[in-house]
């Protein structure tokens, strides 16, 4: 079949159920993805993945145990920025795990070039300057990978405000400048001596019903997580239902519950989110039944997948069942700032931040293996990976490079293959 037919394909298999549900949600969601080349991307993994095992297969640098690490699965240019971690660490990582599963390692590094080359072209690099940039990123990615396979995960770092400078610095002293009073004070109001959620767009009251129900499942949720907590700290003021929440969340529903914190002091109060999980995108193209059937539903896949991937994940991540749904639990945090890519223009701080962003991918894929807490990959995964690259540092950097280069004007093509479908109509529901 033609390429325009093909993407219709993917993409309906993928959203055609989602977009009957909740078809404006969804046109909200395309039209978001026509905006540019790199928001079509972002919003198109199914394609990517359908791509990774279809006209873009390649198992070059992988074997059967790089073939099951645990990966990101949605490992593009935007998905890196701050968080508090649990032990109270301003971090800067990759975050938004929705997409995470067990996978070819590479199909991370590839996802993750390829952006690169979209915005590196939207910047008007030339494809020299946009295959320096996966260079760096592959080198430095190889270089801490090799450094943890010789000195063990105890040498796994973190991105800080003491091992950073540069552009990831300052995103990092942004975060640290944030407070929760403000956040609080644009989330919330002062009603009767006590915080309830401000009316916004995109967030609304819900009824008594729907209140008793996410109440319920907020109390499963408590038994996930790993630590203990004050009665205090887990008392709900007020929960509210959120509406149009990322362009990778069409039609899916969350909710924010507004908690008292760690004392009755109305500045520590808490704002988490309850989303419901989806079915990754990489999961329809890796056939390994014990993965699949590791998990209780994907609110359970989505808390395990980060707390595997994050060294010291965030202390409120957890999961529970609303409606018998699997779902997403986690703190809107107030410590979060995204790296912002329309303020790096100049090549030495885009090489920079591949640099840092190398090391940190490299970390994420070896904090969960045999050493972590987890059990489903159960080897080294930086001895795996180093030693199916086997010292072929150049070959596997010109793979990078070269994908970089093609699958981002694939990208650039399928765009424009998807405004037209869009705009003629031929997106069926939208």
């Amino acid at each position: 079949m033609d390429r325009s037919t093909f993407l219709l394909d993917v993409l309906m298999t993928e959203f055609g159920e989602s977009i009957k549900r909740d078809p404006a949600a969804f046109r909200r969601k395309f039209r978001k993805m026509a905006a540019s080349p790199f928001a079509f991307y972002r919003g198109s993994a199914c394609l990517f993945y359908a791509d990774m095992t279809g006209a873009y297969a390649d198992p070059s640098y992988l074997d059967g145990p790089t073939s099951r690490v645990w990966i990101h699965g949605d490992l593009h240019a935007e998905n890196f920025g701050t968080y508090m971690n649990a032990s109270g660490v301003l971090v800067f990582n990759v975050n938004d795990f929705d997409e995470a599963y067990v996978g070819p390692y590479v199909w991370d590094l590839r996802r993750f070039a390829a952006s690169v080359a979209l915005i590196g072209y939207a910047k008007a690099l030339s494809d020299e300057a946009i295959g320096v940039l996966v260079r760096d990123f592959a080198g430095a990615y190889l270089g801490e990978l090799s450094a943890i396979a010789r000195g063990g995960d105890e040498t796994i770092g973190s991105l800080t405000l003491g091992t950073t400078s540069g552009v990831l610095h300052r995103v990092l002293q942004t975060a640290r400048l944030s407070t929760r009073v403000a956040m609080l004070d644009v989330e919330t109001v002062i009603d009767d001596y006590d915080r309830r959620f401000a009316v916004m767009d995109g967030r609304e009251p819900v009824d008594d019903a729907t209140r008793e129900a996410v109440l319920a499942a907020f109390a499963e949720y408590l038994t996930t997580l790993p630590g203990e907590a004050s009665p205090v700290e887990h008392v709900i003021k007020d929960v509210a239902l959120r509406k149009g929440v990322g362009i990778g969340s069409a039609g899916l529903p969350s909710y924010n519950l507004l908690l008292e914190g760690r004392s009755q002091a109305l500045e520590n109060d808490v704002i988490l989110y309850m989303k419901q999980a989806q079915v990754p995108a990489v999961a329809r193209h890796v056939g390994d039944a014990r993965v699949a059937s590791y998990f209780l539903h994907q609110g359970h896949r989505t808390a395990e997948s980060q707390r595997a991937l994050q060294a010291y994940a965030d202390p409120w991540l957890g999961y529970t069942t609303l409606d018998g749904v699997g779902q997403f639990v986690a703190e809107v945090s107030p410590y979060s700032a995204d790296l912002d890519w329309d303020d790096v223009n100049e090549p030495d701080e885009l090489r920079s931040i591949m640099l840092d962003l190398g090391r940190a991918v490299a970390r994420m894929h070896a904090v969960a293996d045999d050493e972590s807490s987890h059990d489903l990959v159960d080897f080294s995964t930086e001895e795996a990976i180093t030693a199916v690259i086997d010292g072929d540092g150049p070959g596997f950097t010109a793979m990078l490079v070269d994908f970089a280069h093609r699958y981002g004007a694939q990208a650039r093509a399928d765009h424009q293959r998807f405004v037209d479908l869009f705009r003629n109509g031929r997106l069926p529901g939208v």
